[in-house]
């Protein structure tokens, strides 16, 4: 019988004082390791909002195609892209006054204090817009790979459930509208 890359690699032979251990060179990048930088978005400030997050919903885009008809034989083009809205989910309220930068970055596009839409309009177009990256780490937190979400904004806030019965965070679900999105590697 032939020997794998398990049997060789993997350190399976028990000697005494010495556990058995797992390659972790070709594990892949688990789902639940990343965090959620914002920019800030003032000129000149070069701070950013890293935070972590519950969850963020799938991020991608759909191509709409075009069939061009020509007697028998239809030929088909990709078309017009539609980004996805992206979901995340915030529950470390606490620290940092998360729950307040969150909604102070809501009120630029929204300020539901005044009623006046997009606020931040008034000083550069499209300054309520900010660049976000959803860096997916590998089992030591280093960043391996980031998706990039260009010119994103905010187009829905809520605050979680207040319900005593639950044993849980507190959460702020923010959806968000993007120009565009990539997948890039590393920083």
């Amino acid at each position: 019988m032939a020997l794998n890359y398990f049997s060789t690699e993997t350190n399976r032979k028990l000697e005494a004082g010495k556990l058995p251990t797992l390659s972790h060179s070709l594990e892949s990048i688990r789902a639940y390791q990343f965090e959620v930088e914002i920019d800030t978005g003032v000129p000149g400030d070069k701070t950013k909002l890293t935070l972590a997050a519950k969850s963020v919903s799938p991020v991608g885009f759909t191509l709409e195609p075009i069939t061009a008809r020509r007697v028998n034989d239809p030929f088909i083009y990709p078309g017009q892209p539609t980004f996805n809205q992206v979901t995340i989910v915030f529950d470390n309220l606490v620290v940092g006054q998360v729950a307040e930068q969150l909604f102070d970055w809501v009120s630029t596009a929204y300020d539901p204090v005044t009623g006046v839409m997009t606020p931040t309009f008034l000083r550069g177009q499209g300054e309520f817009k900010r660049h976000i990256k959803i860096y997916q780490l590998d089992n030591a937190g280093v960043p391996m790979k980031h998706i990039h979400l260009y010119g994103a904004f905010p187009v829905s806030w809520k605050a979680g459930e207040f319900n005593y019965e639950t044993n849980s965070f507190h959460m702020i679900e923010m959806v968000l509208s993007t120009d565009f999105a990539t997948q890039e590697s590393g920083l």
